[in-house]
């Protein structure tokens, strides 16, 4: 079995690849990862220790010229791996591919069967702006019908994302089947070593709210900032030992997750918090005074961590295609607190696992008072409810 992914960085599509191959791979399945780019400074553990093979093919292509045209380069990418599989020779039963549909038409040529994993429509991920750029988008987005179809298996992420198929993709009249990301649970059941020198920066006695997601803007993670500078109100006592932990994908060469990080450390600056960088290469202590703690590309053992030892977890986007954070977070029996749209109102059960509430700060603050007031004993409750509830839907 062969996975052909575009970049095996730090993501929720990632980390649903990796976990499929590691899973198949534990069945007794052959696994190989093809993939454009990786890392292994900004990658998942098991596609760095060897527990997977890992195959790099085309990173010497650009990913734009000037900032431009990343979806044609994406595309050039992606048949370029698709030409590496198909021309070094081996042979694959079933090749799993995601993201990019560009290269399934080669990918056929390989004699392999073609399961693609559509995680949202791409065309729905541009932003048009103007007639230029609908005019540049039209054939891309053809092209994407068109060689999507072409998979012998077509399945996505949620119900919520293979209603948004069926609407963007009229020309292919066969529904998606919806096969939701699992996790593996040995990866968030390990004991953290509390010497870990990544870890050991994020020991505190402070209560910590975590927000996990990459530095993108469309992830609204500066909802969960201003949720929590509004406790500072709400529940002023309990606010002076609290923290707010922002920890997420981050990729030095993509300049909105540099910018973005930057807009979020001036946001929390502007509601008069204290923030403070741990970047993955360092093992610095941050100081006493710092409640908005930042942690790019976190290490497996930060986020098995801070899962294990937060409060509840703040999920920031709208309309989110599923959102593997809140089932990882309900696993660790953390209480999850949602935006009401998309994937997590298949995930999270209302009022049960955590709360669904409206993308508005003082919305996202009133659900973290309720978890507050519920008690150790109302918080222990909720977090068995969403561990049990993992265990049974999304094993």
């Amino acid at each position: 079995i062969a996975f052909a992914h575009p970049d095996l960085g730090i993501g929720g599509a990632e980390r649903l690849v990796v976990d499929a191959a590691v899973g198949l791979q534990s069945r007794g399945h052959k696994v190989v990862m093809y993939t454009s780019h990786h890392d292994p400074k900004h990658c998942f553990e098991e596609t760095r220790d060897g527990t997977l093979e890992v195959r790099v093919r085309g990173d010497w292509l650009p990913r734009s010229i000037a900032g431009k045209g990343y979806i044609v380069f994406a595309i050039m990418r992606s048949l370029v791996l698709a030409l590496a599989m198909l021309f070094e020779g081996e042979r694959f039963d079933t090749i799993f591919s995601d993201q990019l549909s560009a290269s399934i038409p080669i990918l056929r040529w390989t004699g392999a069967k073609i399961l693609f994993y559509c995680h949202f429509p791409d065309k729905l991920l541009s932003q048009r702006g103007s007639w230029l750029k609908s005019a540049y988008r039209m054939p891309i987005d053809i092209l994407e019908e068109l060689t999507t179809r072409m998979a012998d298996e077509i399945v996505v992420n949620s119900k919520f994302t293979a209603s948004v198929f069926r609407d963007s993709f009229p020309r292919i009249s066969r529904s998606p089947g919806v096969l939701y990301p699992a996790i593996r649970f040995d990866a968030y059941d390990h004991k953290v070593n509390l010497a870990n020198p990544t870890v050991k920066p994020l020991i505190t006695d402070r209560k910590v709210l975590l927000s996990i997601n990459r530095f993108e803007r469309k992830k609204n993670i500066g909802l969960a900032i201003r949720a929590f500078a509004a406790l500072r109100d709400k529940v002023p006592d309990e606010f002076t030992g609290m923290r707010l932990v922002i920890a997420g994908g981050y990729d030095t060469r993509v300049a909105e997750n540099v910018e973005h990080h930057k807009e979020l450390e001036a946001l929390g600056i502007s509601l008069s918090l204290t923030p403070f960088t741990i970047f993955s290469d360092t093992a610095t202590h941050p100081p006493s005074t710092a409640n908005l703690l930042f942690l790019p590309s976190f290490t497996e053992d930060q986020r098995t961590y801070l899962l294990s030892t937060s409060l509840c977890l703040l999920y920031t986007p709208s309309n989110e295609h599923f959102g593997i954070v809140p089932v990882e977070a309900m696993y660790a029996r953390l209480p999850v607190v949602a935006v009401d749209s998309g994937g997590p109102r298949e995930t999270v059960a209302e009022g049960v696992t955590g709360r669904l509430v409206e993308p508005e700060p003082h919305a996202f603050a009133d659900a973290v008072v309720g978890i507050l007031g519920a008690g150790k004993i109302g918080r222990e409750e909720m977090g068995r409810k969403g561990r049990e509830r993992v265990v049974e839907r999304f094993s």
